[in-house]
C-alpha cells in the first residue's frame, strides 16, 4: 500500500509540475501580447467581400488576442486613397491596407504579372497563382519597401459598364472614356482596344460617371453593385478581361514591433480571413450579375469574341512580359500548365 500511495504522490506531483509549467508559459505568451489598436483602411465599401474580409480579420485578431489587440477598419477610402493608403502603411502611420496588384506595380513591375489581360480562365487559376511560390516571392520582397504582404485577397475578374453601348468587340470601345486603374498594364490595354483610358482613383470614380467627365470604368461585379456605378450607367458589358488580385499589406514597422506571439495572431488571422473573403466574393458574384440585370443592360460575349480581344491585345502582354522578366512569367506558365494538365 505505502508503495501504492509513493506512486500515487509522484503522480500527482508530476501532474501539478506539468500544470504550474503550462502556467507560467501562458503567462509568458500573454506577456508577448500587448494592448495595441492598429487601422486597416482601403477603398471599397465596407459591404464588399474585401470589406467583410476586412471585419473578419479584425474580428480574429481580437479573438485570437484575448481581446488585447484590435483593428479599426475604415472603408470608402475615409483615410484617403489607395497612393495614400500606401504612401501611409510604408511610413507606419496605418497599419493595414488592400489594394489592386496593379498598383503595386510603381514599387515592383513584376507584379504586373497578376494584371496581364485574359491570363486566368477562372478563379481556382488565380488563386492557385497567387498562393503559389511567384506571388510568396514577390510578397516577400515588398519587405524592401516597408510593406509585409499578407497573402493576396481576391477582387474577382473585371467587367466594362458605360453609359454609351454595349460592350460586344474591340470596335465598341472606340472613343469611349473609360477610367482605368493607374497602372500601366490598364492604360495601355485600353488605349490598345480604342478607348481613351482616364486614370482615377476608385473614390472619384462615381462622381465622374455621374458629371460625364467619363463614359465607363471597369471591375468586378461585386465592386459594380456596391459602389452603385448601375445609378449613373446603363450598359454592363461581361468582358472578364482581367482578373484583380488584392494584395493585403501590412506596415514593416508595425511588424518590426511585435513579438513572435503577436505575428502568429496576425499571419493565422489573415490567412483565415483570405478564406472567408474569397468564398463571399465567390458566392456573391452570381447574385451580384442577377441584381444588375435587375438595373442595367447585360451582355455576355461569346468565346469567339472573348477570343478576338484576347488577340487584340497580345502586343500589350507582350510588351508587359518583357518588363515582368522572363524568370517570373516562364514560372507564372508553368504553373498554369499543371494545373490546366489536372483538369
Amino acid at each position: 500500500m505505502n508503495s501504492k500511495k509513493t506512486c500515487l504522490r509522484i503522480a500527482a506531483n508530476a501532474a501539478a509540475t506539468i500544470l504550474a509549467c503550462l502556467a507560467v508559459a501562458g503567462a509568458a505568451a500573454a506577456q508577448e501580447i500587448k494592448a495595441r489598436t492598429m487601422k486597416f483602411a482601403f477603398s471599397l465599401a465596407a459591404d464588399h467581400p474585401l470589406g467583410q474580409g476586412a471585419q473578419k480579420f479584425a474580428d480574429l485578431v481580437a479573438e485570437k488576442s484575448g481581446g488585447k489587440m484590435k483593428v479599426s477598419i475604415y472603408a470608402n477610402a475615409v483615410l484617403g486613397g489607395d497612393p495614400q493608403n500606401l504612401s501611409a502603411v510604408r511610413g507606419g502611420t496605418l497599419d493595414f491596407t488592400s489594394m489592386a496588384t496593379g498598383l503595386l506595380a510603381g514599387i515592383d513591375k513584376r507584379f504586373m504579372v497578376f494584371d496581364l489581360p485574359f491570363l486566368f480562365n477562372d478563379a481556382r487559376e488565380a488563386y492557385a497563382v497567387s498562393d503559389g511560390p511567384v506571388a510568396q516571392r514577390l510578397l516577400n520582397g515588398l519587405s524592401d519597401h516597408g510593406l509585409i504582404g499578407l497573402g493576396i485577397w481576391g477582387l474577382g475578374f473585371r467587367n466594362m459598364t458605360n453609359s454609351k453601348r454595349p460592350i460586344a468587340q474591340a470596335q465598341d470601345l472606340q472613343g469611349l472614356k473609360m477610367r482605368v486603374i493607374a497602372a500601366p498594364v490598364y492604360i495601355d490595354m485600353f488605349k490598345t482596344l480604342g478607348a481613351n483610358p482616364v486614370p482615377m482613383t476608385f473614390g472619384e470614380v462615381y462622381g465622374a460617371l455621374e458629371s460625364k467627365a467619363i463614359d465607363g470604368q471597369d471591375n468586378p461585379v461585386g465592386v459594380i453593385l456596391s459602389a452603385k456605378f448601375a445609378e449613373v450607367q446603363k450598359y454592363l458589358s461581361l468582358t472578364r478581361h482581367i482578373y484583380t488580385g488584392m494584395p493585403f499589406l501590412m506596415s514593416r514597422k508595425t511588424w518590426d514591433s511585435m513579438s513572435d506571439a503577436e505575428r502568429k495572431i496576425i499571419l493565422e488571422a489573415a490567412a483565415e480571413a483570405k478564406a472567408e473573403e474569397r468564398r463571399i466574393s465567390q458566392a456573391k458574384e452570381a447574385v451580384a450579375i442577377d441584381d444588375l440585370r435587375k438595373v442595367m443592360q447585360v451582355n455576355t460575349l461569346t468565346p469567339e469574341a472573348v477570343e478576338r480581344l484576347r488577340g487584340a491585345v497580345k502586343p500589350v502582354v507582350d510588351k508587359f512580359a518583357g518588363e515582368i522578366g522572363p524568370d517570373v512569367m516562364q514560372q507564372v506558365t508553368a504553373e498554369l500548365a499543371a494545373l490546366r494538365a489536372k483538369n
